[in-house]
């Protein structure tokens, strides 16, 4: 399906109203074409004519009181109508298109946002599809107004003189000729010189995240290096879309600019053998005026236009990125989980191409148990847990839970039924009550508070400015390590879920930080299936099972004091940590 017709999907629903204003703009554009009309009938009939002084002037400020009536009284309202509805229409398609792009990020697997910058996506879904709002206003508005004028036009001047007519559309082949010509290279260009922006703004949004890091290593010099070979590419791609855009507009214009030199020329020739009024050529002339600045203005909207479908390609291209995680056609909504997770032969990687993460892995957690995963970093612990809540499905083997396959679940339903506290804790810019209630967006003040409360993070949050209210910051730049992740806990206690998974939650903090936090977790944890993965082995101790995951193969499990009395590999790894 070609481009544009999969645009018009979405434009679709405001047909009646485009079409309400491109009638609205035939009076708008409709209202000049009087104007050379009213010449000629001047120069010939009252400047020409035999009536007296006193009553050509009367006729001549008569007619003027009618043109100025139509100007002042007609044409205002109709302009601003015009303007109005072609902005709204416009602004209508975009909300829609960028309310679906969302929901089509939001589908997007966790692998596509881990091999795509973030710059680039938000210029898609910013640059890109601004870009297209051109198309809407000056596509299926503007130019079939011009085009309209044009034809209008034409009709008068036929029955005004038609040999004088065909010498003004004379050069029209050529005109459409160097359009297809340049146009079809221009939008390639485009397209290139838009990925290149894009690449810039990706380049741009990543190391204005990283600038504590660039400020902490003094890399100023070697990052400016750096964005300087980023920028200077998109000077290059900048530059030839420029020079081919000239090119463009130097021949074209030139086109637009001799055929009314011939026609003053022929009108000419034709008064001076009196085969023309000077009223009709007059008017003949203010007609290519009105006949060609449309013709100029669609010059412009192809380079409009150009830059529009080079936005909807990049536009559709992110559209058709495939979902790797898919509901059944007839999957079941997880409710009323109990928490047995079981591993059977589970074997997983990110790409065809690259070795396995996890290989053959048996792992059968029961409900409410505490499980820890542990050993060395790289061995697919990280990996593991991500399978649970289907960030990423198995590559052979299965995983289910309460003897269903997860795949048989609504994926958004068996989520819901997973709380995760990680180590590297996300917090939204908005307030600290907004970041809790991702747990649970329906919940009230009194629960939001009994979550914090339960996460020993109360205390600190009305000590702040604004209390429950304060606003964070980006990624929760204005709260501590430790704050962050008393709130990321708040909110998994609000959405009280069956399934608990921990990914070194406790990890970099100070030791107060630390109890806090460890006391919340306990709390969280009862009567719920846990997954905890940990380096400090001293922190899992407690758990029901410990699991030793080396180079993605299940090493050894059971119980810490059963592993420890097997003097295998995890009680060495222990008695390195000097914890034993």
């Amino acid at each position: 399906m070609s481009t544009v017709r999969r645009y018009m999907k979405f434009v679709k629903p405001y047909t009646w109203q485009i079409a309400g204003t491109i009638f609205i703009g035939v009076f708008k554009f409709g209202i000049p074409l009087l104007i050379p009309l009213l010449l000629q009938h001047v120069v010939d009939n009252i400047l020409g004519g035999n009536a007296s002084a006193e009553d050509k002037t009367n006729e001549l400020f008569t007619i003027m009181a009618v043109m100025v009536g139509i100007f002042l009284i007609l044409r205002p309202p109709v302009e601003y109508y015009r303007q109005y509805y072609a902005q709204w229409v416009g602004n209508r398609v975009l909300f829609d298109i960028r309310d679906q792009l969302f929901t089509h990020l939001q589908k997007l697997s966790l692998r596509y946002y881990a091999n795509t910058r973030a710059g680039e996506i938000i210029s898609r879904v910013i640059n890109d599809v601004e870009q297209t709002k051109n198309f809407v206003i000056t596509g299926l508005m503007n130019v079939w107004l011009d085009i309209l004028t044009i034809i209008i036009a034409i009709v008068i001047m036929f029955n005004m003189n038609v040999q004088l007519t065909f010498v003004s559309i004379a050069l029209f082949p050529l005109y459409g000729f160097s359009v297809w010509y340049f146009y079809g290279r221009l939008r390639k260009l485009t397209r290139v010189r838009s990925q290149a922006l894009a690449e810039v703004q990706g380049h741009l949004h990543e190391r204005v995240q990283g600038m504590p890091v660039i400020r902490s290593f003094a890399a100023e010099d070697y990052e400016q290096n750096l964005f300087s070979k980023e920028n200077t590419n998109f000077l290059q791609k900048a530059t030839d879309h420029t020079s081919w855009n000239a090119k463009t507009f130097a021949v074209v214009n030139t086109i637009t600019d001799i055929a009314p030199l011939l026609v003053v020329a022929f009108a000419g020739y034709q008064v001076i053998n009196e085969d023309l009024t000077v009223g009709t050529m007059v008017a003949f002339i203010a007609y290519i005026e009105r006949l060609y600045s449309p013709l100029r203005r669609l010059i412009n909207s192809s380079t409009t236009l150009t830059q529009s479908f080079a936005s909807m390609d990049r536009m559709f291209e992110l559209i058709d990125v495939p979902y790797e995680i898919e509901d059944k056609e007839n999957a079941a909504e997880a409710r009323n989980v109990k928490g047995n997770i079981v591993f059977q032969d589970v074997s997983f990687q990110y790409r065809e191409d690259e070795p396995l993460i996890l290989e053959h892995v048996h792992l059968n957690i029961e409900r409410g148990e505490t499980v820890a995963l542990v050993g060395m970093s790289g061995g697919g612990k990280s990996t593991l847990v991500s399978l649970i809540p289907r960030f990423y499905d198995v590559t052979s083997g299965k995983i289910t839970l309460d003897g269903m396959d997860i795949r048989d679940y609504q994926a958004s339903s068996l989520r819901e039924q997973i709380g995760m506290v990680l180590q590297d804790t996300f917090l939204f810019s908005g307030t600290v009550k907004e970041n809790i209630l991702i747990g649970n967006p329906l919940a009230s003040d009194d629960e939001v508070i009994a979550a914090a409360k339960a996460a020993n993070a109360h205390d600190f949050i009305v000590s702040l400015p604004n209390g429950y209210n304060t606003k964070v910051g980006e990624r929760g730049v204005k709260l501590s390590g430790g704050q962050k992740q008393r709130v990321s806990i708040a909110r998994v206690f609000l959405k009280n879920p069956p399934i608990l998974v921990m990914d070194e939650a406790t990890s970099a903090l100070d030791l107060e930080s630390e109890h806090l936090i460890q006391e919340a977790l306990e709390k969280l944890s009862a009567n719920r299936t846990t997954i905890i993965i940990a380096h400090r082995l001293s922190t899992i101790t407690h758990a029901d099972k410990i699991v030793l995951i080396e180079n993605g193969r299940i090493i050894e499990e059971g119980p810490h004091a059963e592993l420890m009395r097997k003097d295998g590999a995890y009680a060495r790894l222990f008695q390195i940590q000097h914890l034993d």
